[in-house]
Order: structure tokens, then C-alpha cells, then sequence
């Protein structure tokens, strides 16, 4: 057990999205960030078999019905349990960030134990924090509708968001053994993850290098993969309107080709997300960054694959990166367990 604070020091490579109540992104909402990391946490937990429920979900979040919680609300906390570690988002000289962070600021996490913490717990952070920097993204929002359209790539509704650089970290060396020992202790919680079995690292994928996003008027190589119509012109009239403009014919809001599925099967609906869900591939520009996830259930990765080759016919096997592997890329290098 460790009683010593640890920093990641980090770079924000885009802007960084808290959010407040009013959806503005003005000022650091450190509670937005650290949702973010335990979201990821969770991910990457399921992905080396240990429990981890759904804090959104009231039929499977901690405790039990025995009061035996997951490994991540052992950490995080759960009702009637208080989180181990105080979170705070600080600048080089250890003063709290009050702003937003804007690209190219550089900032630290900064985590403090309010009781014991264990070694394995530490090491688990940093993967998840290092999962987050190489491959992933972190914040309430990390890309609205990307667009290479010229004159539209910068509007505020294409910029990227959450894309960060850690540039120090804490020396943690804990075994791969020894993590997943602790991830299988008998006195965790049982439990099937169900409708969210999917948000784990084993079905997590990325091809950095790579991007998505709206061509033109047209063509979407985004919603391509999403199975999305490609065309954003207004049903109604056939014309493209841009918020706040309505459509003349009806004067009305446009529903847009692109808001719906070229073929409404389980696949598309799953990848597609609904207005209550997330879509399942996120992709950035700067620098260039697609993810995503897979569903056993509904699509595996080789599926995933060819469709993205639909976008990107040049597409390398070895520019497809699976969970699993990467997983071993970050327990081995500088920072992970060895």
C-alpha cells in the first residue's frame, strides 16, 4: 500500500469538454474529468475479467443485495461507500486549473488517498490513464460531426476535443500476474455485464493514423461506417440548411438523409447509437485517431474492418489494433507493470 500522492502530468493536444448545467464549456469541472477516467477504469477492468458494473443502471450498479461492491466502486465509491482518492486537476506550480483547458495547455492529475490505496489499484489508474492518452479519449464531449469540408472543419460542432499527452508519470511496477490475481479475489461482487458487456477492452479497437469524417455535401465516410445515409441535404426540400435556419417549404427544423440508417438491422442500430446512446466509433483530425468498439453479440472484428475499409480501402491489417494487444503494449512499456 502506497499513502503518497501521485501526478500524471499531462498536454492537452485539443480542448479539453467539462461542461456545466448549461452545457457551457467555460470554466474545469473536475468531477466531469474524473467521470471520464472511472468510465474507462470500467473498461478496462472487464477487459482483464474482473466485475464492474453500471453506475447508471439502478438493477446492477454496487452494492449487491449482500453489500459486496466491484473492483471500480471499491475504488471510485458507490452509495454507502465514499471513494479512497481525492481527484484534483492542477497546473505546473500545484494551483488548481479554474478554466477550461484549451489546446497545448499543460496541466496535472492529481490524486491524493483519502484511505489506503493498494499498489494494484495505482497500477489499474495508470493504465487507464495511459488507455486514455494513446488511443482513447477523455471528457464529457470528444468530437460533435467531424468534417474535412472546407470553411466548416473549425465551426465549433466538427472540433475535436479530449485528446491528451501525458508526458510524466509515477513509477508503479506491479506484475500482470498480480493484477489480475487481484481482479479475481473472491470477495468481489458477482455479477453478469449484461447490456453493457460490450464497454470492455476486449472489444475495444483503434487505428491511429486514421481518421472519419464528411467529405462533402454527399459523401460521409463517417456515417459510411456508421451505416448512416451519406447525404445531409433536408428531406423536405432537398436543399442543406444549417441550425439555426429552418426549412422554407415547412419552416421547420431539417430532418436531414443523414439522420437515418440505410438499412435499420441490429448492426447498424447498435454501431449507429440512438438519441439516447452513443454511437460506437469516435474519430479525430489532429492528430488523427479513430475508435471504436464491437459487439460479440452483433458484430465481431472482422466485420468492424471491412466496413471501415469501405472507408479506407487501403486500410493495413497491422493498422488495426485490438484490445487485447494493446492492453500488452501498456503493461509493458515505461510507466506499466513490467
Amino acid at each position: 500500500m502506497r499513502d503518497a500522492h501521485y501526478e500524471w502530468r499531462c498536454k492537452a493536444i485539443t480542448p479539453i469538454w467539462t461542461g456545466d448545467a448549461y452545457q457551457k464549456n467555460g470554466r474545469m469541472i473536475p468531477s466531469g474529468l474524473l467521470g471520464s477516467v472511472r468510465w474507462w477504469f470500467e473498461v478496462l477492468v472487464r477487459g482483464m475479467g474482473g466485475p464492474a458494473c453500471d453506475p447508471t443502471d439502478p438493477d446492477s450498479r454496487c452494492p449487491d443485495k449482500h453489500g459486496n461492491r466491484c473492483v471500480v466502486c471499491e475504488l471510485f465509491g458507490c452509495t454507502g461507500w465514499a471513494r479512497r482518492l481525492q481527484f484534483k486537476i492542477v497546473d505546473s506550480n500545484g494551483q488548481p486549473v479554474q478554466a477550461a483547458i484549451v489546446k497545448d495547455q499543460e496541466f496535472v492529475f492529481h490524486f491524493t488517498p483519502l484511505r489506503p490505496i493498494l499498489d494494484e489499484e495505482w497500477a489499474l489508474l495508470d493504465l487507464t490513464l495511459r488507455l486514455i492518452a494513446d488511443y482513447g479519449a477523455i471528457g464529457g464531449r470528444t468530437v460533435f460531426k467531424p468534417s474535412d469540408e472546407r470553411r466548416r472543419e473549425n465551426m465549433p460542432q466538427h472540433k475535436d476535443y479530449g485528446l491528451i499527452e501525458i508526458t510524466s508519470w509515477p513509477d508503479i511496477k506491479v506484475e500482470e500476474r498480480q493484477l489480475r490475481s487481484y481482479l479475481k479475489q473472491s470477495h468481489w461482487r458477482n455479477m453478469d455485464h449484461g447490456d453493457y458487456a460490450w464497454a470492455s477492452l476486449d472489444n475495444f479497437w483503434c487505428a491511429n493514423g486514421k481518421h472519419l469524417a464528411r467529405q462533402n455535401k454527399d459523401d460521409s465516410n463517417f456515417n459510411r461506417v456508421l451505416g448512416r445515409d451519406e447525404r445531409k441535404t433536408c428531406k423536405i426540400c432537398g436543399d442543406i440548411h444549417d441550425p439555426p435556419n429552418k426549412c422554407p417549404k415547412n419552416n421547420r427544423y431539417p430532418h436531414r438523409h443523414s439522420e437515418n440508417l440505410i438499412n435499420k438491422n441490429r448492426t447498424n442500430q447498435w454501431i449507429a447509437g440512438d438519441k439516447q446512446e452513443s454511437k460506437k466509433v469516435f474519430s479525430f483530425r489532429h492528430p488523427q485517431r479513430t475508435f471504436g468498439f464491437v459487439n460479440p453479440e452483433v458484430i465481431d472484428f472482422s466485420e468492424m474492418k471491412k466496413r471501415l475499409r469501405k472507408a479506407w480501402p487501403d486500410l493495413k491489417d497491422d493498422e488495426f489494433h485490438q484490445g487485447s494487444d494493446l492492453l500488452n503494449d501498456l503493461i509493458r512499456s515505461p510507466g506499466g507493470a513490467p
